[in-house]
């Protein structure tokens, strides 16, 4: 089944906040850039497949710290991570099976938690897997997550969508279920879907998320997969969250 999955990391993101001249995903965290520890987790798969890694803000300096030996697809306008993903509609193939869609910023994702959510995708065969991550509240190290998106579950238990934060009510804010960015999707409902995503939202932009609640409309199964280590869906946007990373992972 290995040779059926395709990994897209989604790495096109300015990283404005980190004061920095790099893109966000040449971020350094212990000595390596963001991007490199994801390449180097998913090397660990032991996949046959290259991950494809969308480009945008600064391509050529991407291409230039890492080299040559990778699949790039470029995202030609920042318009949103479902936008990122449809630029690479063309990398996937008929014998890819399933997409696990990745962030270039989350340095400390596991080899275990992306195992996790593949073996849980196989097992049940949904359109779409999630991770997702419950947290206490947001005081300390987690004040950072409290912009992430919220798992949206209806009486029966099942997600019903996600809300980004600058689209969510003040209710759905208090939820503690959140979105860490880490997908996998049947790969022929993905490419039949991906279309369908609209920029109805505050920013104007094309919502991957968005597919959770197209999925729901269908009838199509979603499953969730816990993330036990918060840690690991952590996305420093400073370089104070940065550092708050840093002296977590003393």
């Amino acid at each position: 089944m290995s040779d059926k999955i395709k990994i897209i990391i989604l790495a096109g993101g300015k990283g404005e906040r980190m004061q920095s001249s790099e893109p966000k995903a040449l971020a350094v965290f212990k000595g390596k850039t963001f991007l490199q520890h994801i390449l180097n987790t998913i090397l660990s798969l032991h996949l046959p497949n290259k991950p494809i890694i969308v480009i945008g803000h600064k391509k050529e300096r991407i291409k230039e710290v890492l080299g040559n030996d990778h699949e790039y697809v470029e995202q030609k306008q920042q318009l949103g991570t479902g936008h990122a993903v449809k630029s690479a509609q063309n990398a996937i193939h008929p014998n890819h099976k399933i997409i696990l869609v990745l962030s270039a910023d989350q340095p400390l994702i596991s080899q275990e938690t992306i195992e996790h959510i593949i073996s849980k995708h196989i097992e049940k065969n949904p359109s779409i897997t999630i991770g997702t991550v419950v947290v206490p509240d947001f005081s300390e190290w987690r004040n950072g997550m409290e912009h992430f998106g919220r798992i949206i579950r209806g009486t029966d238990g099942l997600i019903k969508k996600i809300v980004e934060f600058k689209d969510a009510t003040d209710e759905e804010k208090k939820i503690k279920e959140l979105n860490p960015a880490l997908y996998a999707f049947d790969s022929e409902w993905l490419l039949n879907n991906i279309d369908k995503i609209k920029n109805e939202n505050a920013k104007k932009e094309f919502y991957l998320t968005d597919l959770i609640k197209i999925a729901c409309n269908q009838n199509r199964k979603i499953e969730t997969v816990p993330i036990v280590n918060i840690i690991e869906g952590l996305q420093p946007n400073t370089k104070e969250e940065l550092d708050i990373l840093e002296r977590l992972t003393v």
